[in-house]
């Protein structure tokens, strides 16, 4: 994190997670568990989790009731980013997303590439605004469910993070 010159306070924020996968049960769907214990180690709070099936329907059914929802200002899915007929992650998002930020997929690669190389080429990790909430898609895998928060996300969700941050924007996300 870059110097904190104003000395912003922490402003904890809320959030959903959306586990998406056919065969992950609540007590084995790992990615999920790491990303709640994180949201939460790092002082935020978590509204809700869920688990869904690879169905573009049953996922943009879900985000859609985040979305709506006044308390929850991002989602982070972890699931479906891949390449295989089963991976509709990005094509569900493509649904309910009004602003892209293409910057948090290029990151996450990139931030992938040093780790596992040119397969980092196989996700398709997303991030856009709708309605005022963020999302994010992550891949399925512990590792990178764990690097997406450490490396990009916590710091993006703590407005003491300067030049900029995602909870400096809040307030403004509605604005027409």
């Amino acid at each position: 994190m870059t110097e904190n010159p104003g000395g912003a306070a922490f402003t904890p924020c809320t959030f959903a997670i959306l586990t998406i996968s056919d065969t992950r049960t609540p007590e084995t769907d790992r990615s999920g568990t790491i990303l709640a214990e994180r949201v939460v180690a790092a002082g935020h709070h978590l509204n809700e989790r869920a688990i869904v099936k690879d169905t573009v329907s049953d996922i943009v059914e879900r985000l859609r009731v985040w979305i709506e929802h006044p308390e929850i200002d991002a989602v982070i899915a972890t699931g479906g980013t891949g390449l295989t007929a089963r991976d509709v992650t990005p094509e569900a998002f493509a649904q309910v997303i009004e602003k892209e930020i293409p910057g948090f997929g290029e990151l996450f690669r990139m931030l992938s590439y040093a780790k596992i190389g040119t397969s980092t080429i196989q996700s398709r990790a997303l991030g856009g605004i709708a309605n005022g909430t963020f999302l994010f898609a992550l891949p399925g895998s512990t590792g990178a469910v764990a690097d997406g928060w450490d490396l990009i996300l916590s710091q993006q969700f703590d407005r003491r993070h300067r030049p900029c941050n995602f909870v400096d924007l809040m307030p403004r996300l509605k604005d027409v």
